[in-house]
């Protein structure tokens, strides 16, 4: 794994405050804990963000730029572009990567960053060398995390039990020990419970 890189953390908020900035574009509306209605991928990012610095202490900035990042502009490459069917499904995601690392890189070169620093955040939203590169995997862990934390709910009462109980098993798979542990200590609902110790049985 290269070196973790380091730039000034007032440049930082300013790359995450134009992530922000973009994703508040999403047309399509979330409401969060609170009750406040937010962009949806303006949400998710701070979420994502949120859920990191719970998971990681002191996280590296092309960690913390692609977890805010996991989602930019999103609604602009919809599933229902690319054909049925788990080649498509693969595909869509596929080209999400890129786009996600593409738009990244756009609002990381207006702050005059090093392109090894654009390079390495380009890598994780890419979701390269997982379970090889400890922040690949770092930011896989936090996206399941999310997953289960805040849209697992909704997710399980939209499908039918098996189909949820194999998105589980699925999830597990792709996180580290570390991410294991801290989705267990979530606090989720009895129902959500219910549901991840069947698929974990």
């Amino acid at each position: 794994m290269g070196k973790p890189q380091i730039m000034q953390q007032n440049i930082l908020n300013q790359v995450l405050n134009d992530i922000d900035q973009f994703n508040l574009n999403d047309p399509n509306k979330e409401i969060d804990e609170l009750g406040t209605e937010h962009a949806k991928e303006f949400l998710y990012g701070k979420r994502m963000s949120n859920c990191l610095h719970d998971f990681m202490l002191a996280p590296p900035a092309e960690l913390q730029i692609a977890a805010r990042a996991q989602h930019i502009g999103r609604w602009l490459s919809l599933r229902s572009d690319y054909p049925e069917g788990r080649a498509g499904y693969l595909k869509w995601r596929s080209d999400l990567g890129k786009k996600h690392a593409e738009l990244c890189a756009d609002i990381m070169r207006k702050h005059n960053l090093e392109e090894t620093l654009i390079d390495a955040t380009s890598s994780l939203l890419r979701k390269e060398k997982l379970k090889r590169n400890p922040l690949t995997q770092a930011l896989e862990d936090v996206i399941c995390l999310v997953f289960l934390k805040y849209y697992f709910v909704e997710f399980a009462n939209k499908h039918a039990q098996e189909k949820v109980i194999s998105i589980v098993q699925k999830t597990w798979a792709k996180m580290s020990e570390e991410g294991q542990q801290a989705a267990l200590a979530l606090d989720l609902s009895d129902e959500a419970l219910s549901l991840v110790k069947q698929a974990l049985a």
